[in-house]
């Protein structure tokens, strides 16, 4: 289209975000409009992708990380047929596919967007998908100056270059207002072209209402890339009474006034326009071959079993990418790095963009398992609950759990990590006591749809062999048993162990179960030990709030039998493994005395 013909398509895409808006009555229609010749030059000239195949790996990949500007990509949407134009005045209805942020259920929206500061992973995670598969493919970024204020951004930024990630455009929308006032740095384009160029990527200033500027832009970012086009735009763009003007972020505008706005905007009649094609290539086939399980028959560390257990499958299934935050020698993903070199992804200590990236990466049919220290994976909390928003297919590995991690002390601890994660809608929580479990409880996760969540530990611990088959999601281990059992002890990792040792010092016959399914619990198997039993004691190298004692006692809530939960209540301080779980009162004695005689 000629500089005239793509300023009307930004009229159309103004107007449409203005109609949506106003309809719904709700919704940021400022921030919108001052994307909107950034999106018409974007889509009429430079995305390419097949609209009626969203899946197509040849397709080029837009990320809208201002999520919040939704309706200009909806209004887009419309214009190339993805979204049927009659959908638009259903925004943020109840059951409208539009709803007020991007999420995957839209054509082409890979990653749910619009808590802030985490579209540039994801894109992230798609550019270093897309090279995994030699794909031609662009990936396409666009970010509000308000959410570059976020350390997450600037973690991808230098993770880009680390990568070489050519095929990666940002787009700056520098509109100088965020929701309060004026943004950190306004419209100071030189302090974030220095900034970003010294996270290695091109900078390149453009009046962001100007079509042939921004197709320059974007020409030598495509060259140059990876590259930011920091965009000069007027929030409001269009409409004189909310150009630039303060307070009317999230504000739809009255009828009276979209009336006056869409007057004033002139916008054509509604066209279709035509995308470019994207550049056909051999797309790998992603299929898995059987996998084969190592076998345990010493004492091993379920960090070291999981290690062992991604040597045997990352060969046999070429959907498995290994994410890890520079700890791999610790959480045993260091030996993949050799063997599949090209699906390990070094993240460095950046666990939120590591998040990020591996919701991205899934989107393209990869099967992403990402690990860390589990207390670090508190602070990417978000970006896990962005995942789930996704519908994201992720394995995260969560190792040095709890107190056993032992002389480190409470900094290094995960003490929360089960609660955050059971805390995300439809997660799996899974935590092996011992080599034959992690294995398969590690082959479960990866075929297991949602957010998994494999909880690993740092000490060595004997094989139990009674029984060691049959693993399922939901399931669990019932390592002792009787009909004159007077108490159950319910436990899961680690303290699996000293829940034996303390029904060997009890005089009493104690029944033992290994909860490896924390979430979901194995329901029947809880009830069944709550009626059979006077009592019921839960052990776990966990916070007392959120973790397996809350799973349990939820599944026998309805039952009279009472139940003992122990667990880490305070912070403690550096000493062995033995040591901290005494302090902790999660070791055999403390179990004995919840027995009781």
């Amino acid at each position: 289209m000629s500089s005239t013909a793509i300023d009307l398509l930004a009229r159309r895409f103004a107007a449409d975000s203005i109609i949506q808006t106003t309809t719904a009555g709700s919704g940021h229609p400022t921030s919108s409009l001052s994307a909107a010749h950034l999106m018409a030059v974007l889509f009429d000239r430079y995305l390419r992708l097949f609209p009626d195949d969203p899946g197509n790996l040849a397709n080029d990949r837009f990320v809208l990380s201002k999520g919040h500007g939704v309706p200009i990509l909806y209004a887009a949407l419309a214009s190339i047929g993805v979204v049927d134009r009659d959908d638009l005045g259903t925004l943020r209805q109840e059951g409208s596919l539009l709803e007020g942020h991007p999420v995957p259920k839209v054509p082409h929206v890979d990653a749910a967007t619009g808590s802030l500061g985490q579209g540039l992973a994801n894109g992230l995670g798609l550019a270093l998908g897309l090279k995994i598969l030699g794909s031609p493919a662009r990936v396409w970024v666009m970010v509000g100056d308000s959410e570059m204020a976020e350390g997450s951004v600037w973690e991808a930024l230098s993770l880009a270059s680390h990568y070489d990630l050519t095929n990666l455009v940002a787009i700056l929308d520098m509109n100088r207002l965020g929701q309060t006032g004026p943004t950190k740095h306004g419209r100071d384009a030189e302090l974030y072209e220095r900034r970003v160029s010294a996270f290695g990527w091109n900078a390149i200033s453009v009046d962001g209402h100007d079509p042939d500027a921004i197709g320059a832009a974007y020409e030598e970012a495509i060259e140059t890339a990876p590259a930011m086009v920091i965009a000069s735009t007027i929030k409001g763009w269009g409409v004189d009474s909310v150009a630039d003007a303060p307070g009317e972020h999230g504000k739809a505008l009255s009828k009276e006034e979209s009336s006056n706005a869409l007057e004033q905007l002139s916008p054509p009649p509604p066209r279709p326009i035509q995308v470019e094609e994207p550049v056909l290539f051999s797309q790998p086939e992603l299929v898995a071959n059987d996998y084969e399980y190592p076998a345990f028959s010493e004492t091993v560390a379920t960090r070291d079993a999981f290690g062992k257990t991604l040597e045997s499958i990352v060969s046999a299934d070429p959907r498995l990418v290994v994410l890890d935050a520079e700890v791999g020698n610790s959480t045993r993903t260091d030996s993949v790095e050799e063997q599949a070199e090209d699906r390990f992804l070094q993240m460095y200590i950046a666990e939120q963009a590591m998040i990020g990236a591996a919701t991205g990466i899934q989107a393209l049919g990869f099967i992403p398992i990402v690990s860390t220290f589990s207390a670090f994976l508190t602070r990417a909390h978000d970006f896990l609950r962005m995942a789930s928003i996704s519908g994201a297919q992720l394995v995260v590995n969560g190792s040095h759990a709890g107190v056993s991690i032992g002389e480190d002390g409470p900094s290094q601890m995960g003490l929360d990590d089960i609660a955050m994660m059971r805390g995300l809608f439809g997660s799996t929580v899974l935590y092996p006591a011992d080599g034959p479990a992690t294995a398969a409880l590690t082959g479960l996760a990866v075929t297991n749809d949602g957010i998994t969540y494999l909880r690993t530990t740092r000490e060595d611990t004997p094989i139990l062999d009674e029984p060691d088959d049959g693993f399922e999601i939901g399931g669990s281990r019932t390592l002792r048993r009787s009909d004159e059992d007077s108490a159950a002890v319910i436990a899961a990792g680690v303290t699996v162990f000293e829940a034996l040792e303390a029904a060997d010092l009890v005089d009493q016959n104690v029944r033992v179960v290994d909860a490896y399914s924390i979430q979901p619990i194995d329901r029947e198997t809880m009830r069944r030990a709550a009626h059979d039993t006077d009592r019921v004691v839960v052990v776990e190298d966990h916070g007392t709030v959120g973790g397996l004692g809350d799973a349990v006692t939820e599944a026998v809530s309805d039952l009279d039998t009472p139940v003992t939960k122990l667990g880490v209540s305070e912070w403690p301080g550096s000493a062995s493994p033995e040591a901290q779980r005494e302090q902790a009162g999660i070791a055999a004695r403390a179990i004995v005395e919840a027995i009781g005689n």
